[in-house]
């Protein structure tokens, strides 16, 4: 492949500022028609915006979903993409094939009137919005008016015909976070999740299946109610209260509960900043801290456990692992309880 072929497979003929980088890192990119040869062209219908994302703007605003909804409408204005540029995340997002570009040959099996889920982040893929009609704010999204378009590169999935569409959205959106449970976790591991949002909620459900018997699974969190509801539907073998912007108020808590043996891996799923040396400090020496939140500071978290004199494996998390959206769909689908949770919470 050239260097001019494998350009425009990964999006570069689309920045506009600055050249030479690729989509995700550009402040700036072309989404106007028409479509290159090598794109796919989505009719949207609803975003869902990142959890970090979504919390920053809703707290800029005040709570005020006219005005979060301009503020997404000022962003993908000015950059051509949904990409906050104060958290630096994205979403993703589900609508329906327009257009198949004649020289398209990337991963997305949809042809035109297929309804897809991109699982791509929304930082790096071109959009265009003529409006938003709702702003969904107990649940991160955002129903839109416009088109986006999908780089050879970049992969989707077909919307499943057994789950009602906001709710495999909803799940599609995190769906590498369960993913990526399933690789690090072993029977009989203890293992913590930092936050139990949604996301928190899948890799729970997955390490319970995970860990065996023999393992246990601690679910750390500033909020009794989440706590209690997840300990109800038996994704979590204890909860624990805890800040996670307070690591050692946590390690004290993990501590603890675990009679000083510590966790072998935390998941750290929460949506603010400053909760990176709560996950280092939980992690007991030779495990595994593994960072979901796309509100993290690598720098902090590096330099940070070299600080405290940790010698823990720490991973950023990565939004895609292969298989991911079939992984993350067969546990809601396998398990009642999930199901009905998620129906209940995204079901308009």
């Amino acid at each position: 492949m050239s260097g001019f072929d494998a350009g425009v497979r990964y999006g570069t003929h689309r920045v506009i500022e600055p050249r030479g980088v690729l989509p995700q890192a550009a402040w700036r990119v072309d989404n106007s028609l028409p479509l290159h040869p090598t794109e796919m062209l989505i009719d949207i219908e609803m975003l869902n915006i990142d959890a970090a994302s979504f919390t920053q703007m809703k707290q800029a605003a005040n709570g005020i979903p006219d005005d979060v909804a301009r503020m997404i409408l000022d962003t993908v204005s000015k950059r051509g993409k949904q990409h906050n540029p104060v958290t630096g995340s994205g979403g993703m997002l589900v609508g329906t094939v327009r257009e198949v570009g004649a020289d398209y040959d990337g991963p997305v099996d949809a042809h035109q009137g297929d309804r897809i889920a991109s699982l791509v982040s929304l930082s790096l893929t071109p959009l265009h919005l003529d409006g938003i009609s709702k702003v969904h704010m107990e649940r991160d999204q955002v129903a839109a008016e416009g088109y986006a378009i999908l780089f050879s590169s970049g992969i989707g999935v077909r919307l499943p015909d057994d789950l009602p569409r906001d709710v495999a959205l909803a799940v599609l959106d995190v769906a590498g976070a369960p993913a990526q449970t399933v690789r690090l976790v072993r029977p009989g591991m203890h293992v913590g999740i930092l936050g139990t949002g949604k996301s928190g909620l899948l890799c729970a459900a997955a390490a319970m299946r995970a860990t065996g018997p023999t393992g246990r699974v601690y679910g750390i969190d500033v909020r009794p109610d989440s706590l209690e509801m997840l300990m109800g539907m038996g994704f979590l073998h204890h909860g624990i209260l805890a800040d996670a912007r307070s690591p050692l108020a946590v390690l004290d808590a993990v501590h603890r509960a675990t009679d000083g043996r510590l966790l072998d891996v935390v998941l750290n799923t929460t949506n603010i900043p400053g909760t990176e040396m709560a996950t280092v400090l939980a992690t007991r020496d030779g495990g595994t801290s593994y960072f979901f939140n796309m509100a993290t500071s690598f720098t902090a978290t590096a330099l940070g456990a070299e600080g405290v004199g940790k010698d823990v494996s720490l991973l950023i998390g990565n939004g895609y692992v292969p298989g991911h959206a079939d992984v993350a769909l067969e546990l809601v689908r396998s398990d009642q309880r999930l199901r009905a949770f998620l129906e209940s919470r995204y079901l308009t």
